[in-house]
């Protein structure tokens, strides 16, 4: 005969969540704020958010370009902005997602799941849309074989928002039990 215990499967589902949260949070805060965005950082190129820095032949420097020159090379400034917007605007709203997800699963309310889901769908546009915005713009200078870890973390933050997702809808909170009630699970 087994004996009977508190049933704390569904809490499983959840501890694998917050990891992939976690783990979303970390590859974003490292691409962002310990690269500070740099997407392409080598010796002749320094391409980021917030640099944008070309090989010189006539210095033999990297010449770092500003706002009135970057419009002139074909970079737009609203378009950098809406570009930055998303990849840093995803990292806020994922580093809001945890504290609806624990709440939700303490309380088994499925409307703050649903709001840590809509803050990690959101990220998960707003990521992809400025990465590729980004690219859009800085591709006839860049090449796949330039962007470094920061690109790197940058997409695999994606894949792992994507799948986070999934998880979130896969795995909504279980309904409130009678605390008082043990079952077998």
């Amino acid at each position: 005969m087994a004996i009977p215990r508190p049933c704390r499967s569904n809490w499983l589902p959840f501890v694998g969540i917050m990891i992939l949260v976690a783990a979303v949070l970390s590859l974003m805060a490292y691409a962002l704020l310990w690269k500070a965005g740099n997407l392409a950082d080598l010796p002749h190129l320094r391409v980021g958010f917030y640099n944008f820095c070309l090989w010189e032949e006539d210095t033999g420097s990297l010449q770092c370009y500003n706002f009135p020159e970057l419009e002139a090379l074909g970079v737009p400034r609203v378009g950098l902005a809406l570009a930055r917007l998303g990849v840093y605007g995803a990292l806020v709203l994922t580093m809001f997602a945890p504290l609806p997800l624990l709440l939700a699963q303490c309380n088994s309310d499925t409307g703050e799941w649903q709001l840590a889901v809509g803050f990690l769908t959101v990220s998960s546009v707003l990521l992809a849309s400025g990465l590729s915005l980004f690219l859009s713009y800085v591709w006839k200078w860049v090449r796949l074989t330039f962007l470094g870890p920061g690109f790197l973390a940058l997409c695999l933050a994606q894949a792992l928002l994507i799948f986070l997702l999934i998880a979130t809808v896969l795995f909504p909170p279980r309904e409130k039990k009678d605390k008082g009630k043990w079952e077998n699970c």
